[in-house]
C-alpha cells in the first residue's frame, strides 16, 4: 500500500500558503494548489483532499510531490511541457508586430485588432494577446514638441538660472495669460458622486461667454498676481504689467518669464517697459511652455475649478476664478524647480536626433 508524502511547513511558507489560497488576484490554479500543500500539512489523505476540492487524485499526487522536492518555488510555475514548439503562431506573432509598428492600413491611420486580424487571416483574440504581450497600443497617442529655437540653449540657461539662483533684491514671477475661457452651463443635472458610481455629468453645454485670466506667480513665496479681463490684446497685458506694479514692492526688481506671444513683444508693450526700467523679461524658447511654470498653475486651476464647473454666466465664471485665486493665496505653496540645464539639454538633443533619423527614413 503507498502512503502519501508527509508535509512540513514552516511559518513563513504556512503565511504564504495562507495568503495564495486566499488571493483575489492569485490565478485559480495556484490557490488550489495552496490549498491541496495546506490540506496535505493538516494530515489529510489524498483521498480526503480529492473529494473536499473536487479535483482528482493525480492533481492532488502531482502538487504534493512538487512541493514536497521544491518548495514554495515548485507551485509558482508550471513544469515545462512536451511537444514541439509553436513555430506557426511565433511567426504570426512576429507579423503582428511587424504590421502593427511599421505599416498602416490603407484606409485608416491606425490598425484596430480585427482589421489587422483580418489583413492576416487570423482572428483579434490572437492579435490582441499579442500586442499585451509586446505593450502596444495603436489606438493611443501621445502629443510633444521639440523646439527649433535657434537660441534655445541661452534661453533655457537665463530661465533656469532664475529658478535656481534667483538675483538678489528682486521678484522672480511667471506670467502668462489663459485666453478664451468659456462660461459653460450644463444642460441637464449631473449625478453626484457615491458608493460604487463615479459622478456624471451630461456632455451638453450652453455658451455663456468667455474671459481671459491673467497671472503671474511669484517664485519664492508661491502668491499668485491675478485678473480677468474680456480680450488679450497688448492694451491688455500693459494693464496687467501695472498691476503687477502695483502688487509688488517698490523696491524690488521684477524678472518675469513669459512666452514669445506677439502681445508681449508689442512696440506699445516695449515703451511701457522702458518706463518701468525695474521690469526684466526673460523669454522662454519657442514651444517650451513646461519651462514656464504659471503653466502648472493654469493646469491646477483647469483641472480642480474650470472643467468640471457650471457657470450661467461670465460674472458667475470670474467669481470662481477669483474666488480660488483668493483660497490659493491664503496658504500659497511654491513650485520648486529641481532640474538643472546639464540634465535637460542632453534630453532634447536626443529627442531632435529621433526627429532627424525618422524625417530622413
Amino acid at each position: 500500500m503507498r502512503v502519501a508524502i508527509k508535509i512540513k511547513l514552516t511559518e513563513k511558507e504556512r503565511a504564504t500558503l495562507m495568503r495564495w489560497s486566499r488571493g483575489r488576484s492569485v490565478p485559480a490554479r495556484q490557490v488550489l494548489r495552496a490549498k491541496i500543500v495546506l490540506m496535505a500539512a493538516d494530515g489529510k489523505m489524498n483521498k480526503e483532499i480529492t473529494e473536499a476540492l473536487k479535483t482528482d487524485a493525480q492533481t492532488v499526487k502531482r502538487w504534493r510531490t512538487r512541493f514536497a522536492g521544491r518548495g514554495l518555488t515548485g507551485l509558482a510555475k508550471d513544469a515545462p511541457r512536451g511537444g514541439r514548439r509553436p513555430v506557426a503562431r511565433e511567426r504570426l506573432a512576429g507579423a503582428i508586430i511587424k504590421k502593427t509598428t511599421q505599416e498602416r492600413p490603407k484606409n485608416a491611420t491606425h490598425w484596430s485588432t480585427r482589421t489587422l486580424a483580418n489583413e492576416l487571416g487570423t482572428n483579434h483574440s490572437m492579435v490582441q494577446r499579442v500586442w499585451k504581450v509586446a505593450g502596444l497600443k495603436p489606438h493611443l497617442v501621445k502629443t510633444f514638441k521639440v523646439s527649433n529655437d535657434k537660441h534655445f540653449t541661452e534661453k533655457l540657461i537665463d530661465v533656469v538660472g532664475l529658478y535656481l539662483d534667483p538675483p538678489e533684491h528682486a521678484l522672480v514671477l511667471c506670467a502668462d495669460e489663459k485666453s478664451q475661457i468659456q462660461a459653460l452651463d450644463r444642460t441637464q443635472p449631473g449625478l453626484p458622486l457615491k458608493k460604487g458610481r463615479c459622478g456624471t455629468m451630461t456632455h451638453d453645454y450652453k455658451r455663456n461667454g468667455t474671459t481671459t485670466l491673467f497671472a503671474a506667480i511669484e517664485m519664492a513665496d508661491g502668491k499668485l498676481i491675478g485678473t480677468c479681463m474680456n480680450k488679450h490684446r497688448h492694451h491688455e497685458w500693459i494693464k496687467f504689467l501695472a498691476l503687477i506694479d502695483k502688487e509688488t514692492p517698490d523696491e524690488l526688481d521684477l524678472h518675469l518669464i513669459v512666452d514669445n506671444y506677439a502681445t508681449h513683444k508689442h512696440p506699445k508693450v516695449n515703451a511701457w517697459l522702458k518706463k518701468h526700467p525695474r521690469f526684466h523679461i526673460h523669454f522662454i524658447p519657442t514651444s517650451s511652455s513646461w519651462l514656464n511654470l504659471i503653466e502648472r498653475w493654469f493646469r491646477e486651476i483647469t483641472d480642480k475649478r474650470i472643467r468640471r464647473g457650471a457657470f450661467k454666466s461670465v460674472t458667475e465664471l470670474i467669481k470662481a476664478i477669483t474666488d480660488y485665486i483668493g483660497n490659493h493665496n491664503a496658504d500659497p505653496k511654491p513650485f520648486i524647480w529641481t532640474a538643472k540645464v546639464e540634465d535637460i539639454l542632453p534630453k532634447v538633443e536626443r529627442a531632435r536626433a529621433v526627429l532627424y533619423n525618422a524625417a530622413s527614413e
